[in-house]
C-alpha cells in the first residue's frame, strides 16, 4: 500500500482503493486501515473468489480496475466489463517514471496462486481444523 501511495498509482485522489487479502484479519491488520484505502479480508473464501464476487455484483464494473497477475481473475473481470492490469503494468506509471527494480521485486511473489492456495489449505488443516477438533 505504501508503494501505491508513494508513487501515486491510483490516478485521482478520488479513486477508491480496495486491497483484498486471503484469510482473517489479525491485530496488526487494524493499522493498515486508512481513509483512502479499504482493506478487506476474504475470511473463509480465497481473495480471488472475493474479488470476483465483488466485481460480478458491482452495479458499474466499468469503473473497476483489478490489479493481478492471475490469468483467471483477469479473464473473469474483463468478462464482467471491468478492466484488469498486471502488477508491472500497474506500478509503472504512464509518465514512464518506473518503480525501481528493488521495489518491483519486493512485491512480486515467487509462488503461483495455486501454490499459495495449497499451502494455505495445508496450514488451515494443521492449525484451524486441529483447534476445532480439540475443543
Amino acid at each position: 500500500m505504501e508503494l501505491i501511495k508513494s508513487h501515486k498509482l491510483t490516478g485521482s485522489q478520488k479513486n477508491k482503493v480496495l486491497v483484498v487479502f486471503d484469510g482473517f484479519p489479525d491485530a496488526s491488520a487494524r493499522s493498515l486501515r486508512e481513509d483512502s484505502f479499504e482493506v478487506i479480508f476474504s475470511c473463509d473464501d480465497s481473495a480471488d473468489k472475493k474479488i470476483m464476487q465483488m466485481v460480478e455484483s458491482s452495479q458499474n464494473p466499468k469503473n473497476i480496475v483489478v490489479v493481478s497477475d492471475d490469468r483467471e481473475i483477469k479473464f473473469f473481470v474483463k468478462s464482467c466489463g471491468a478492466a484488469a492490469l498486471g502488477i508491472e503494468e500497474f506500478i509503472i506509471p504512464k509518465n514512464n517514471k518506473a518503480v525501481s527494480k528493488k521495489e518491483l521485486d519486493a512485491i512480486k511473489t515467487e509462488l503461483s496462486f495455486s501454490q499459495v492456495h495449497e499451502i494455505n489449505e495445508e496450514l488451515k488443516k494443521l492449525w484451524i481444523d486441529k483447534k476445532s477438533n480439540t475443543k
